[in-house]
């Protein structure tokens, strides 16, 4: 850029001289003596002193950054979440500013010299996570199928710490560290449902209705008249009088969502009947 340095000396003494000539190879910043000479001015100023510039002055693009086509590749294979342009011509960085934005829908930045931009991130967390969960977790998922790069998948698990350091254990494993026992926490609701039927025809009824219409798996009919799914929900039916029946309801917190689900689907007695 003929800002300083040695190359700034030797132009000094050549630049009087059409003899002579100067090849710029790439982009020069606003108020170098590069930029100068490339827009064509013919008198520059030294240390108060005015030199005349004869020499003949070319431009050669060979740049080692890379162009607006090379910016757009790099960002759509690195996909970051901001985009900070900080060298260029501002003409062509408003342009890419504005085709960034258009085409990723990212923020991009293009600061000028000494401005401070403040971007938001989000703070993230490093985690250890134990391979029997890791394992467990894909296999919920499908197993045979491996997980994209991009793809989020949620994993359940216990949080442990040890001074700084977190790790994400399943169940079995926090418990054996810890030498504690294992606790069940499980909800149970109790309902009358309006059915003239005996208690053990309103559990076959029951356990058909699952099967087909609430399209539950794993539903099984238990010796003692009770009905299991998953080996978490249990159902129990009994005589409550001649007209009515009663449903005793009950699910571990693991399966929160599908006992909800069964409250619901049992209390509509039109789905058993």
């Amino acid at each position: 850029m003929l800002h300083a340095g040695l190359s700034l000396q030797i132009f000094k003494r050549w630049c009087t001289s059409d003899k002579n000539m100067v090849i710029m190879p790439g982009y020069c910043v606003q108020g170098t003596v590069g930029h100068k000479i490339l827009n064509g001015v013919k008198k520059i100023d030294f240390d108060g002193h005015t030199v005349d510039v004869r020499m003949k002055v070319q431009y050669m693009s060979f740049s080692a950054h890379a162009d607006a086509k090379g910016i757009i590749q790099l960002i759509r294979q690195s996909a970051p979440k901001n985009v900070m342009l900080v060298h260029g011509e501002e003409g062509k960085m408003v342009f890419l500013k504005k085709k960034i934005r258009n085409e990723f829908g990212i923020e991009c930045y293009m600061p000028a010299n000494g401005e401070t931009v403040t971007i938001e991130t989000t703070c993230k967390i490093p985690v250890d996570i134990s391979l029997k969960l890791l394992k467990r977790s894909f296999t919920d998922h499908g197993g045979s199928v491996e997980p994209a790069p991009k793809r989020s998948t949620l994993v359940n698990g216990v949080l442990v710490m040890d001074d700084s350091d977190l790790r994400l254990l399943s169940t079995e494993e926090t418990l054996a560290e810890l030498e504690l026992p294992s606790q069940t926490i499980r909800f149970t609701s109790n309902f009358v449902l309006s059915i003239a039927l005996p208690a053990q025809q309103v559990t076959e009824k029951i356990v058909s209705a699952l099967k087909t219409r609430a399209k539950c798996k794993g539903v099984l009919h238990n010796q003692d008249g009770s009905i299991s799914i998953s080996e978490s929900v249990l159902i129990q039916v009994s005589k409550v009088d001649e007209t009515n029946i009663g449903v005793l309801l009950s699910w571990s917190y693991q399966d929160e969502d599908l006992g909800g689900q069964l409250h619901k689907f049992l209390k509509n007695q039109s789905n058993i009947i």
